[in-house]
């Protein structure tokens, strides 16, 4: 297996004088794991433990039985009736066997990996998006309602040919089949098709978390997720008989690449850290003493993990086996790069990376120069640059050394648009045949080529015609003691458009007050547009499984609190108002107001009053008086 130690761009560009073709070998997931398999057959590949209290006795999975259970699941799913362009799609918290059913549905057909978490309705939108033909879920566990969240969907899916049920009983009368106890009826060697994996086939449907609507499917091939699979571990320091901690879901894209397929196809040891992963407090709480338990050498998150983790004692753990952490999914503030580091002693690699790049496109090198707050250079064969676009998203110019603007990506791994054509609208800025495709990402390339995200698109303050970068009131706020987590966004204002505010969660048993932030910020905040209007303290700021912070949320609370401070100001014409902040499939964002007017109050009165109040925001609103 190649491994190269990147030092920086010279050596990429040395790398890359020999074509990507000539040195990828594998095509397709299912031969890369039989490879890596075959490295140590008896080696430890999975460590499992259900709690993060257990961690010293977990459930170990060979590489043998890995791969033999990879290739009954491939042969069960073919006996049910999947051929390779038929929709596998689970709803698996990570546990052992999420592996067997990812891999083994894309050596059968496709597999839709789908957060468990969402609310039925949504899973349901995104079967019928992807044609879903069997569906996989966890069966009934305390503490759990996958599986009636499965049994609703089912209902709505009318070309479902079967259901798996995960950690439960066949019931075949009912098309239900039990996952483990069929499981030993197929054969473990070889793929009972006799399918010889196209590279260009469809291996997987991965949903991206948008901020509005149904989430999109970004089709990946096996030739991107080969592509991406070789990249990361020619790259990686990571080795065989490695242990890799794993606390991000098996439904997300990282969580299945980087502890799953780059892993897997070197004989590396993959720890599974509970169902739940970073989400379950006890693994949290031992984090520290799992590294020692494993001898673990790294493991990734995003920057809410990694402020958590500061506020979690060391207890004498010997952490020294830890060579390094990945830090992607968002911007990581200075101040706690550099409070993280002095506590560990392991260095931290930012990078960048998004769903439809099949995962990551650049990063800070182990062996080379790191700069703290950049996302760092390119991966090797991947093709990164800063576009100026139009407002259609079209090619203007290619952007000046530090200069704002569209990040772009070009590459083996980049997706080839997602699955409804509709989403595919303004991705391509010079053309889908020309394969740059828009992440939707602001950033800027410095003098020595290093990349460095400057805020989303969607994320941008916009005050008065000016855009505020969220991150220049993010990261100074961390210099205060007592923050965990700051997320600042867009307020509506009648006169600027928006103003920034700032929400905030509190380390605990801190005690900083709203107009203490205030002043700090005023002092350390140097652009003063960007200078919060208010400070929002909140117990708890909302985060996705993967434990990025979620914008939307706090977008639609502040919706809320400024339509109820305008209506407030219509107490004597209103009796009670219900206000909801709604997604819109058309416009993003729209309010809901029912309005229950005050004794005598006309509706005409009531309508007129509303739109004087509200017609200063750009925000719809839709009224309805009872």
């Amino acid at each position: 297996m190649d491994k190269f130690k990147i030092t920086g761009l010279e050596y990429i560009r040395e790398i890359e004088k020999t074509p990507f073709e000539e040195r990828i070998k594998l095509l397709n997931t299912y031969d890369i794991l039989k490879q890596g398999a075959a490295i140590d057959p008896e080696a430890v590949a999975i460590s499992f433990f259900p709690t993060g209290g257990q961690y010293a006795n977990p459930e170990q999975i060979t590489y043998n039985e890995l791969i033999t259970n990879i290739t009954r699941a491939a042969n069960l799913f073919h006996d049910l009736g999947i051929g390779p362009k038929d929709v596998i799609t689970y709803l698996l918290p990570s546990i052992p066997q999420a592996h067997y059913v990812v891999w083994g549905g894309e050596a059968a057909g496709i597999i839709n990996p789908i957060n468990p978490m969402l609310e039925p309705k949504t899973i349901t939108e995104i079967c019928q998006s992807a044609g879903t033909k069997i569906l996989v879920a966890l069966g009934e566990t305390p503490g759990s309602d996958i599986w009636e969240k499965a049994m609703e969907v089912r209902k709505n899916l009318p070309d479902l040919k079967a259901v798996v049920r995960v950690m439960g009983p066949s019931d075949e009368k009912n098309g239900i089949y039990g996952f483990e106890e069929m499981l030993p009826r197929y054969n473990g060697d070889s793929l009972d098709s006799g399918r010889k994996i196209d590279p260009y086939d469809i291996a997987s449907l991965y949903h991206t978390g948008g901020t509005t609507g149904t989430p999109k499917l970004a089709p990946h091939t096996h030739y991107h997720e080969a592509a991406m699979t070789y990249i990361m571990s020619a790259t990686s320091e990571l080795f065989k008989g490695d242990a890799i901690l794993c606390g991000l879901p098996l439904f997300h894209v990282n969580g299945t690449m980087v502890t799953g397929a780059m892993p897997f196809s070197m004989g590396a040891h993959v720890v599974i850290m509970t169902a739940m992963g970073y989400r379950d407090p006890q693994v949290m709480m031992n984090f520290f003493k799992i590294i020692e338990h494993y001898r673990a050498v790294t493991f990734s998150g995003v920057p809410t993990i990694l402020s958590v983790l500061m506020d979690i004692p060391l207890d004498g753990a010997d952490i020294s086996s830890l060579r390094y952490a990945l830090c992607g999914g968002a911007p990581l503030s200075v101040e706690l790069f550099k409070r993280f580091e002095d506590k560990t002693g392991l260095k931290i690699l930012e990078g960048y990376g998004l769903t439809e790049g099949t995962l990551g496109s650049s990063i800070n090198q182990y062996h080379g120069t790191r700069k703290v707050g950049s996302i760092g250079i390119r991966f090797m064969y991947q093709d990164m640059r800063v576009f100026i676009v139009d407002d259609e998203g079209q090619f203007v110019r290619e952007a000046e050394t530090n200069e704002i603007g569209s990040l772009c990506i070009k590459g083996p791994n980049v997706f080839d648009g997602y699955l409804d054509e509709i989403h595919n609208k303004g991705i391509w800025p010079k053309g889908k045949e020309e394969g740059w495709l828009n992440t939707g990402d602001l950033g800027r390339q410095d003098e020595d080529e290093y990349f460095w995200l400057t805020g989303r698109s969607r994320e941008v303050i916009i005050r008065g015609g000016h855009n505020i970068d969220p991150a220049l009131i993010e990261d100074p706020i961390y210099g205060l003691p007592g923050i965990q987590v700051a997320a600042a966004i867009g307020k509506p204002d009648p006169h600027a458009g928006e103003v920034p505010v700032v929400y905030v969660q509190l380390q605990e048993g801190a005690e900083v007050t709203e107009n203490e932030i205030m002043e700090f910020l005023k002092n350390e905040i140097g652009e003063r547009a960007a200078i919060p209007k208010e400070v929002i303290i909140v117990d708890e700021i909302p985060l996705t499984p993967i434990g990025k912070i979620f914008k939307p949320l706090l977008k639609y609370d502040i919706i809320k609190r400024v339509y109820e401070k305008e209506l407030e100001n219509l107490n004597d014409i209103i009796n009670t108002a219900e206000i909801n902040v709604i997604e819109d499939r058309t416009h993003g964002i729209s309010v809901s107001l029912k309005i229950n007017p005050a004794q005598n109050i006309s509706k005409e009165k009531i309508e007129e009053k509303i739109k004087e109040h509200l017609a200063r925001y750009i925000i719809r609103y839709n009224l309805e008086i009872v």
